[in-house]
This record gives structure tokens, sequence and C-alpha cells, in this order.
């Protein structure tokens, strides 16, 4: 995480800016789930003052990004077996949801042809871990956009935060390749909406039993 002083910036653009700093940290790895949080040292890195900084992570306890560890010490959450299923099940009703709208819509073929072009950007070789979790993220983000419902992708944003520290670092490559993904858009354009809710939700599942399968192990 950059430590570049930020003290030319308005208050608002500081918490702002200090929010993005710590959520990107976080999201990309650089602070694992269940690194302590210290406001004095934040502070010290970003070159904002810890008020500014315990706003910040009173924004990502929100989002279920930070947790209160023991003797009150913020930590990032670390989501256990449990919890990671059960982020899962929620995407898997989210993203069936987005699936039937779009089989629904009059623009199929256009999300159809949307959907073939993400898919052949997550293989791209050239891209590194993080690189790869945004690909499978956007794709899923993608398949809700389409859907045209402005509340289902508020939604599916909200929890975007929960899947990146969920996803573990190694062993998650099969996941996010577009072979694994190609089911859904086969089912898409097929227009069987029974049959695309449950490839989707097969395909929640199967992630959910890994992730949590190697929470388990740690």
């Amino acid at each position: 995480m950059a430590a570049q002083p930020l003290t030319s910036l308005d208050r608002s653009t500081l918490r702002e800016r200090a929010l993005e700093a710590l959520r990107a940290a976080i999201t990309s790895g650089e602070y694992r789930p269940g690194s302590h949080l210290g406001e004095e040292e934040l502070a010290r890195r970003l070159g904002v003052s810890r008020g500014t900084v315990r706003e910040a992570l009173r924004h990502l306890q929100q989002d279920g990004l930070v947790t209160t560890g023991a003797r009150g010490m913020l930590r990032v959450n670390n989501l256990s077996p449990g919890e990671i299923r059960d982020l899962f099940q929620v995407r898997g009703a989210l993203e069936g949801l987005a699936v039937t709208l779009v089989i629904a819509s009059p623009r199929r073929n256009a999300a159809v042809a949307r959907l073939r072009q993400a898919l052949s950007d997550l293989d791209d070789p050239d891209r590194d871990f993080s690189g790869h979790v945004d690909a499978d993220l956007g794709f899923h983000l993608l398949l809700c956009e389409l859907s045209e419902n402005s509340l289902l992708v508020d939604a599916w944003r909200h929890l975007e935060g929960r899947v990146r520290i969920a996803i573990p670092g190694d062993g998650a490559d099969q996941l996010m390749s577009g072979s694994n993904h190609a089911p859904i858009v086969d089912a898409v354009e097929a227009g069987d909406s029974a049959r695309a809710v449950k490839v989707l939700q097969d395909h929640m599942m199967q992630a959910a039993d890994r992730i949590a399968g190697s929470a388990e192990g740690r």
C-alpha cells in the first residue's frame, strides 16, 4: 500500500482516499484475513490522522471486511467455512435471478456476446493472481449488470469485498478459468431459465466447497 502523504486534501477527500486505500490493501491481499489493523501504524503509512483512519475502519466494518478481535483490536475479517458457504449461497440466489432476467430480456443475444467476451478475458496468461480475481468478479458483476436491475447490482456489490477476502491466494486458478464459467453462458444462450439457474448455483456451490475446504485447512 502506497504511503503517500494526503495532507493537502480536504477532510472529506482524506476520509474517502483513506477508505479506498485500506479497502484496496485488504482486498488485494496485502493485509490477509486475521491481520491486525492498528490505527497508529495505518495513520503513519497513509499520512492522515488516527481519526480519519478510525472513520475508514468503521466503514470497512460495515462492509464486513474488518471485525473486532481479542481485546477490541480490529483485524481483517477471517470468514469461517460456514460463512463462506452462506456467502456463496446468497451469491447463487442473486446471480440466479440475474440469469433469469437476462434470459427474459429482448437483449439476450447482445448480453450473451458480452459474456462470451468476458469469458475470453478470464484466461489471460499475463495476469497475476489479483488480476485473475478481478476478471472473475468482473464476469459475475457483468452478469448482474446485464440483468438491468440496479438493486440486484447494489446487493452484489455489497458482498464483493467479503468474496475477495474469502478467495485463497493459491489453488483457485481452475475456479476462475473461462472453461469453468462457460456452462453459465451456454445455459443463458440456450434460453432455459431453470437449467441456467441450476448451472449457476452449481458453479457457486463448487466454488464454496473448494474455498471453504481451503479455509478449514488453514
